[in-house]
This record gives structure tokens, sequence and C-alpha cells, in this order.
């Protein structure tokens, strides 16, 4: 069996990782208003999580 000659160096290793941390997270769509946003999180458009009003939104439109 082939062993390691030398250590791994932290660059060589945070190189070949980079493309672990490419891909976008997941979005779900807000069951009150419908826009996208990140799972397990308050809807930063309607201000709800789990059927609560967690964050106050104000309307600016």
């Amino acid at each position: 069996m082939a062993n390691p000659k030398r250590r791994t160096s932290k660059a060589r290793r945070d190189r070949r990782r980079s493309h672990d941390a490419l891909a976008a997270p997941a979005a779900s769509k807000c069951p009150n208003c419908g826009e996208t946003k990140l799972p397990h999180r308050a809807c930063p458009h309607c201000g709800q999580y789990r059927d609560r009003q967690v964050i106050d939104v104000e309307e600016s439109l």
C-alpha cells in the first residue's frame, strides 16, 4: 500500500475542497406569501415562520 511521503498542506487540502462550497443553498417557498426563502428561516418578505409572525416587516410599496 502506498503511503504519503509528506503531509498535505492546508493550502493544497483547501484547494481540493473548494468546489464543495460552490452549490447554492436550497430555496423553499413561503406558504404565506409565496416568495422564495431559505429553509428553516423566517420569510424576509412577510416576516412569518411556521404560521406565526416573528419579525416586523414594514411594507414599503
